[in-house]
């Protein structure tokens, strides 16, 4: 049997964990988009829009535990895609708010991105504290650091809101969420790309 179809251990820790970080990322979801419709957010709906991306990829590391190494890369390639085509969809709505305009709430963006930090850092520390990790649990890891440095921004940004009554703090916070979903999108794909170098080393 060739090294690409090895399957790495499937362990109660790792389902576990994992299905914690995904249904509490639909729950960060779920509040991103009801408050950010609510406060007019950019930066909250991305992060909504970023949760959403996340629980989706927990579900494909789910999938994955029990799946090929190739079948695992071909699921951190599809996550860092979707990374990729958020961060534009973010993008072209934070231009869409500066040209129409858009008057966010300070308050609601703060109170919100202050409790999804909380559960982000929990997300964090349970995914780092995971053993053994593949390309796919990387590429989970990565999306959790990701929230978690949104989450101080747009709790900057509605600080700078409630000072000034202007909008332009939340679409920088927004179009640097999407600029942090490219980097990590690229990342998650360069990993890709290395371990199937790795693994074919490892071959011959």
């Amino acid at each position: 049997m060739s090294g690409d179809d090895n399957i790495s251990p499937d362990t109660p820790e790792k389902r576990k964990t994992l299905w914690i970080v995904l249904w509490l990322n639909v729950a960060i979801a779920v509040g991103f988009f009801a408050v950010g419709y609510f406060a007019d957010s950019n930066a909250l709906l991305a992060n909504g829009l970023d949760n959403s991306s996340d629980a989706i990829v927990y579900a494909l590391s789910l999938l994955a535990l029990t799946r090929s190494r190739t079948w695992k890369r071909g699921a951190a390639r599809f996550s860092g895609i979707m990374l990729l085509v958020f961060a534009g969809g973010v993008i072209a709505d934070a231009i869409r708010r500066f040209l129409e305009g858009s008057e966010p709430g300070g308050i609601m963006m703060m109170a919100m991105a202050a409790v999804a930090a909380v559960v982000n850092l929990v997300c964090l520390r349970l995914l780092q504290n995971m053993q053994a990790k593949d390309v796919n649990l990387r590429a989970a890891t990565t999306f959790s650091f990701n929230d978690f440095i949104s989450n101080g921004g747009i709790i900057l940004a509605g600080a700078i809101v409630m000072l000034t009554g202007a909008n332009w703090p939340d679409l920088l916070v927004g179009i640097a969420v999407a600029g942090i979903a490219l980097y990590g999108g690229i990342d998650i794909l360069r990993d890709a790309h290395m371990d199937k170098h790795d693994q074919e080393g490892t071959e011959h």
